[in-house]
């Protein structure tokens, strides 16, 4: 783990943003003040929720973590609850190109006034505690959910989820979303290290979902020690493929059924989420549920933003997700259909294994080097030697998201499928090329 860092009395000062302040210069100020970018533990921001919160919130808490589909789950349990009649407010990170995306109020995208009022508040309550980008901003918005009066407040963990800044706030509802091999770094090389970390997001006696199969032992062991009412796919409720339409799966809770789409988003995460509903929302009806759910949609998760060719991008960036990204693939391919991948990664990620998961449907490699995007990421070169050294020959290397999707665009034929992916800073590239008056601030930590 990370060692926990002073800050340097010999540092120049840095200014606090002045009372007309934009979003924009508050957060170039979060950049500036904390010096590392990542630093896990309860303590500072526990020292500044108390000066911020007296007592707990009065709102329900649910809190989302795990690996992989964890956007996917809050959007979908912020439909079933606003479609229950409840107010909600949500915390999800990264953003793709501007901050406000990580906070929703009653379903809308906070306000620039709100979101900077959250930033002043919790600069008055930290006085001399150092706070990182990612605490920071995740007090702010809880000081703006807060403001905003609602019933539920539904928080993704950032990275783990014992030692997470969300993880400030004792839970009412967990949902687990899968566990697997990313951040290891931080969190552990294998499953039961990882589960261990995310496990610490429960708490005695409350109720949780876990949405995968096969759940590591630790969240099992701390749920069975804390007492948690944990319901379990594959033991609890059912994921059944339905047979007359493909992109189409049947939950089977109980005596219930629902009908939940499996194509754009992970239909684990949408089941969990119903799942979770109905403790949360038991007055919902099946057919207010399959609504709901199938209204759901998230930027950057299988997002279809062009055609002739096809082009989607997809946040996925573990060797997990990108088996999940091949199964979407495979759903649209046809026998002359040819798949051409912009890739880029950050400088911690399993490449070699995301590339040998996405092998058997990608026909054209198009390499992206992040370091314009983001310090952390990889260069042209060196991913490309990543690739070299799994037997991979890509069509090329670029030293931007730009250029080396303008080039897969060129050479993809209009039956073609152009699929952009690997990490937040790629498809956040791509998206403020299509997308450039949405194009504000990078998706930071």
């Amino acid at each position: 783990m990370p060692q926990s860092h002073k800050p340097d009395q010999h540092a120049p000062k840095i200014t606090a943003p002045g009372a007309d302040a934009s979003l924009g210069q508050w957060l170039s100020y979060l950049e500036a003040i904390h010096p590392v970018e990542i630093e896990l533990g309860l303590d500072r921001v526990m020292v500044v929720l108390q000066r911020l919160f007296p007592g707990k919130p009065e709102a329900r808490i649910i809190t989302v973590a795990g690996t992989n589909g964890k956007g996917s789950t809050v959007a979908a349990l912020e439909a079933l609850l606003q479609e229950a009649g409840r107010r909600t407010a949500a915390y999800t990170s990264p953003h793709l190109q501007v901050y406000n995306e990580r906070v929703r109020l009653l379903g809308e995208q906070i306000s620039d006034a709100q979101m900077i009022y959250g930033f002043e508040r919790v600069q008055e309550a930290r006085a001399e505690v150092s706070l990182s980008y990612f605490e920071f901003g995740t007090l702010a918005a809880f000081v703006a959910m807060s403001e905003a009066d609602v019933d539920d407040w539904i928080l993704e963990v950032g990275l783990g989820g014992r030692l997470d800044a969300v993880n400030v706030l004792d839970a009412d509802f967990v949902i687990f979303t899968s566990i697997d091999i990313d951040h290891a770094s931080f969190l552990g090389n294998d499953r039961e290290s990882i589960g261990f970390e995310k496990a610490g997001v429960l708490r005695p006696g409350i109720p949780a979902v876990y949405a995968d199969f096969d759940p590591p032992r630790s969240v099992l062991q701390q749920a069975l020690s804390q007492e948690v009412d944990l319901t379990l796919l594959g033991r609890d409720y059912q994921l059944v493929q339905c047979s007359s339409q493909p992109a189409m799966v049947n939950l089977e809770l109980g005596d219930e059924e629902f009908r939940l789409p499996d194509f754009a988003l992970p239909v684990k995460s949408l089941a969990a989420a119903v799942v979770a509903s109905r403790t949360l929302a038991p007055n919902l009806g099946v057919q207010q549920i399959e609504r709901a759910v199938a209204g759901v949609s998230v930027p950057g998760r299988f997002e279809q933003v062009a055609t002739s060719p096809l082009v989607i991008l997809d946040v996925g960036h573990n060797p997990h997700a990108a088996c999940w990204l091949a199964s979407r693939l495979r759903l649209l391919q046809h026998p002359e259909t040819r798949i051409h991948a912009v890739y880029g990664a950050l400088a911690d990620k399993d490449v070699q294994g995301v590339a040998k998961a996405m092998a058997s449907v990608v026909h054209s490699w198009y390499l992206a080097g992040l370091l314009k995007e983001a310090p952390r990421g990889y260069s042209a070169e060196a991913l490309n030697a990543q690739f070299e050294q799994c037997g991979i020959e890509p069509a090329g290397y670029w030293h931007s998201v730009p250029e080396a999707l303008a080039e897969a665009r060129g050479q993809a034929r209009a039956n073609d499928i152009v699929i952009v992916f690997g990490s937040f800073f790629t498809v956040a590239a791509a998206r403020n090329l299509l997308y450039p008056s949405a194009a504000v601030t990078n998706p930071g930590a």
